[in-house]
């Protein structure tokens, strides 16, 4: 196998290095300062910091911080990834239209960047955690429903981390929380918490859906909660219909 491994290249160097990359289909990670940025049906930025960006050559892109299995931005398979130097810093772009998404990484440094051919498949294998909770709905969004595209997992609130955040078809902004037991009125009070960081975040003021239970005047923006979770005791159910949260019964593991 061919791997091909620059240290502290400069911008223009790590450039031409990804579009050699790009032209033979490797897999590529790039570590470096940076910062990023999504744009599309939702947006997210996150400051300048250290991290590794990982490209796939089926055109996936996953940002991954020093916290977390999962990465906190990523576009999916079939995504277009493209270079450049602009303003002498390195920027990469991954793009689809359908929907119109870009995530863009702007990096101020480039500490490691290496490409690689890899083969070969993979068989996954799931344990009954919430991670493997969250991974069944990143790759099967429509689980949660139709049109959910999901955005980000441990996205930092005022409450606390969201585990998924995502929109639906129309666009709503979306809190997934998951619960891999049977859960009660706990969870979905803490569901509530963390539409309400959200809407205050992006201020909006909700009415009927997802409000926490507080009341609203005129519906800007509504920020929609879902408790993923195999079954509810009938206390968290009611709680579920007071806030106007939806509940989507899955297990960690497909059946049979």
């Amino acid at each position: 196998m061919t791997v091909t491994s620059a240290h502290d290249p400069s911008h223009r160097e790590a450039l031409w290095e990804l579009e050699d990359a790009f032209e033979r289909g490797d897999l590529i990670s790039v570590f470096g300062r940076c910062t990023v940025a999504y744009e599309g049906r939702a947006a997210s930025d996150l400051g300048t910091g250290d991290r590794l960006l990982v490209l796939k050559p089926d055109g996936a892109a996953l940002v991954h911080t020093d916290e977390g299995r999962q990465p906190v931005n990523w576009q999916p398979p079939g995504s277009e990834h493209r270079a450049a130097v602009r303003e002498g810093r390195l920027r990469v772009r991954s793009t689809r239209s359908n929907p119109d998404e870009t995530l863009t990484v702007r990096f101020d440094r480039v500490h490691q960047l290496s490409a690689m051919a890899v083969t070969g498949g993979r068989d996954l294998t799931l344990h009954g955690s919430e991670e493997d909770l969250r991974t069944r709905i990143l790759e099967r969004p429509e689980l949660v429903e139709p049109g959910f595209e999901p955005r980000e997992t441990e996205r930092p609130s005022s409450a606390g981390p969201m585990d998924v955040f995502g929109v639906d078809a129309d666009g709503t902004p979306v809190v997934v929380e998951l619960k891999r037991r049977r859960v009660g009125p706990d969870a979905v009070g803490q569901l509530a918490r963390y539409v309400r960081a959200l809407r205050e975040e992006l201020g909006a003021e909700t009415g009927d859906r997802g409000d926490g239970g507080e009341g609203g005047g005129e519906t800007d923006l509504v920020v929609r909660g879902v408790l993923v979770a195999p079954s509810v005791t009938d206390r968290a159910a009611e709680r579920l219909v007071d806030r106007g949260f939806d509940h989507v019964a899955l297990e960690p593991t497909p059946e049979g």
